[in-house]
Formats: structure tokens, C-alpha cells, sequence
């Protein structure tokens, strides 16, 4: 039982130290990257560039003076990518001393070829003449804004456009008052108002009683 308890404490101790040893190796390996990321041609800081850690799924971006800062590891594989520029992948190595490391990264420019494009003319000056012609232009904002202006434009628009939220209530709080207005009584008749007939005689002048085709 003594031998027993004796070999249970030497597996303990041999346990013990080997994991403060694994936690003392891990410790030493921590290295804090930090530097700045330029491009190689002009040496201009490149901001929001990635620095991603490869296989950890964690990484940083540069900020506007391209600079960046990241905790990696000895060993591990840092990769540097932006829009318009090469992907670049540096390795921090094992034999590095100390904890900290520093380092500027020039990023080349990646040239996107595109096809060949082949530009022809008309054939003759009548069919370009003809074409340039009957090519629709656009109305611009003035234009527009001149038609929506336009007295049948806007009638158009008053009968065949729905009333928006304030309209709506507006005339919900309308009728809701003309009828407790009239609560208990008959509501006049508009057939002996002469303001009515103003208003229809009015309305049948400017047309509004016409036939129109939208």
C-alpha cells in the first residue's frame, strides 16, 4: 500500500510538472505583431487591410494609418489581403526572442486584365444619323419637375394617386366631426347652398366633370 501511495505521488508530480512546463512553453511563444501595412510602389498606409491569423479564424484590420496590432504565436502563419492588392503570407518564426515583434508590409498592386473589347462604327453616316436620333434621352430633373407642375398633371395625379397617412386621417377626423355635428338632427341639404353652387359652377368651368383618357 506505502509503495502504492509512493508511485500515485511521483505520477502526480511528474503530471504537475509537465503541465507547468507546457503552460511556461505556451507562454514563451506569445508574441505581440504589430506594425504597419504600405503599399510597395508609393509607400501610402492602407487602411481596413486584413491581417488574419490562418487556421486560428481570428484576425484584425488596419486602421486609417494602415497601422495594425494582433497577439499571435510562434510559428503561426499571418496573412495580409486587401482589395487591389496581392495576398501576402508571413510567418513568425520559432526562433524568435522575445515577446514582441515588429514589421512594415509593402502590398503589390494586383492588375486585373480584362477581355478585349472590339468598338464598331455604323456602317454608313445615314443609319448613324437615324440611330443617333431615335435614341431616347432621358428627362432630367428640371424637366420632371416642370411636368409635375403641369395643372392636368397634377389632376391626374389627385384622382389616380391614393391619400397618404395625414390626408386619410385628416378626412377620417373630418367626418367623424360633421357627423356628431349633426347628432340627433338632419344634416343640411346642399341643393339651397349657394356656396355649393359657386363651388359646382366653378368645378364645371375648369373642366373637371370632363371625360378625360389617362
Amino acid at each position: 500500500m506505502r509503495k502504492f501511495l509512493q508511485y500515485c505521488l511521483v505520477l502526480l508530480a511528474i503530471l504537475f510538472s509537465a503541465k507547468s512546463f507546457s503552460q511556461s512553453a505556451q507562454k514563451d511563444s506569445v508574441v505581440q505583431l504589430f506594425g504597419i501595412v504600405m503599399t510597395a510602389d508609393s509607400l501610402q498606409a492602407i487602411p481596413a487591410a486584413s491581417v488574419i491569423v490562418e487556421g486560428k479564424g481570428r484576425g484584425t484590420l488596419t486602421n486609417e494609418q494602415g497601422v495594425f496590432s494582433i497577439v499571435v504565436l510562434k510559428g503561426d502563419k499571418i496573412r495580409f489581403s486587401c482589395v487591389g492588392f496581392k495576398d501576402q503570407v508571413v510567418v513568425i518564426p520559432r526562433s524568435l526572442e522575445g515577446d514582441q515583434h515588429s514589421m512594415i508590409k509593402l502590398m503589390i498592386n494586383d492588375t486585373a486584365y480584362l477581355p478585349a473589347t472590339i468598338l464598331k462604327p455604323r456602317p454608313t453616316r445615314e443609319q448613324f444619323e437615324r440611330d443617333f436620333v431615335s435614341t431616347p434621352v432621358p428627362d432630367d430633373q428640371i424637366e420632371i419637375a416642370r411636368q409635375n407642375l403641369d395643372e392636368q398633371k397634377r389632376r391626374v395625379l389627385m384622382a389616380t394617386l391614393p391619400p397618404d397617412g395625414r390626408e386619410a386621417i385628416n378626412m377620417q377626423f373630418r367626418q367623424q366631426a360633421a357627423k356628431y355635428y349633426y347628432q340627433g338632427q338632419q344634416p343640411p341639404i346642399n341643393l339651397f347652398n349657394p356656396a355649393a353652387w359657386a363651388d359646382f359652377i366653378k368645378a364645371w368651368k375648369r373642366g373637371d366633370f370632363k371625360k378625360k383618357d389617362y
